[in-house]
């Protein structure tokens, strides 16, 4: 990555970056595409098939009043492998500016939607998008680059229909370390020391979920219930979500659950981490649900629906973590 956008440590080379972000910054507020318009609009096949793919059965998604998934929002913008005419040379040149500093890879970081109206089968779509943001230079695990942001406002029937952010990383990629001794052998190189494991994250634990840990520690999942209307909360909240009383006990968790959604974390890598692995979101027994890790079985294995058993993790001396095991059979 040349200079200007990387920088050094000294004040000649952060002057430099903030220069070269001046010069991405003067793309904030250009657009990105213009008089976009779905290759199809919103349509019965294409919901089903993604209905099938994410296992969602509501059956608001079919029927003769059906409505598409919210989530499907970008899916009707997308220019397919012949890609959309309608992109302007803003972004384009945006993308060679990076280029030439050096950030010739792109990563996918994120994206954020807002809904504003159900899409349903027949609805023509048509949208415009900008440059939004474009971010200070960013060291990451991957390289150092930029984040680009775009704001895509997506309409139906020229009615707005909710917007899509997409966040980009274009960095140049950081340096590997080397792959073997130099030549001179091991014995002319003074030897790294043994760095100690990386552990994981402490649990901010406070008044509010203290009793929470205190369960762990006894190797009880404990629920809050709240005792003026008898509705069960996780996580631990100082009051009811449902009748705002602050007056509450707790019951302790059989055990049981089953897999309610989950995603498989390959990147980035997290110190004390070892991807990939899965992280669900486990529905209990008794109603609600939480973050855990599965543990168990692969993490190709995970499906929703699976069933699971709490278990409790020891990660460290002193940490000790409420996990759910999951079985092939």
């Amino acid at each position: 990555m040349s200079a200007t956008a990387s920088g050094t440590a000294d004040g000649t080379g952060e002057a430099a970056a903030a220069r070269f972000h001046e010069l991405l910054r003067a793309f904030e507020g250009r657009p990105a595409a213009t008089g976009g318009r779905g290759k199809d609009p919103v349509n019965g096949p294409m919901i089903r098939h993604w209905c099938e793919a994410m296992g969602d059965t509501n059956p608001a998604y079919t029927g003769p009043d059906a409505v598409a998934p919210a989530t499907m929002l970008q899916a009707w913008t997308m220019g397919g492998l012949s890609g959309h005419g309608d992109r302007s040379s803003a972004y384009d040149e945006l993308l060679a500016l990076l280029d030439s500093a050096g950030c010739t890879s792109v990563v996918a970081t994120d994206c954020e939607q807002e809904y504003l109206r159900p899409l349903r089968p027949g609805d023509e779509i048509t949208f415009d998008a900008v440059i939004e943001s474009v971010s200070p230079r960013k060291t990451t695990k991957l390289g150092t680059g930029h984040f680009v942001t775009t704001r895509m406002d997506v309409r139906a029937g020229g009615e707005p229909a909710g917007t899509h952010r997409f966040r980009i990383l274009k960095y140049a990629p950081a340096a590997r370390p080397p792959g073997q001794q130099p030549a001179a052998g091991p014995a002319a190189q003074p030897q790294p020391q043994p760095q100690p494991a990386p552990r994981r994250p402490r649990p901010v634990v406070n008044r509010d979920n203290q009793g929470f840990w205190e369960g762990v520690r006894e190797h009880r999942l404990l629920i809050q219930r709240c005792t003026a209307c008898s509705t069960l909360r996780f996580p631990w909240l100082p009051g009811c979500n449902t009748c705002a009383s602050l007056d509450w006990d707790t019951v302790e968790a059989c055990g049981e659950g089953t897999v309610f959604s989950h995603v498989v974390m390959h990147h980035p890598p997290f110190p004390a981490f070892d991807p990939p692995y899965a992280v669900a979101l486990v529905e209990l027994a008794e109603g609600v649900r939480m973050i855990t890790n599965i543990t168990g079985i692969p993490h190709d294995r995970v499906r929703i629906g699976l069933p699971v058993r709490l278990e409790f993790l020891r990660v460290d001396e002193d940490l000790e973590l409420p996990v759910f095991r999951g079985s092939e059979g």
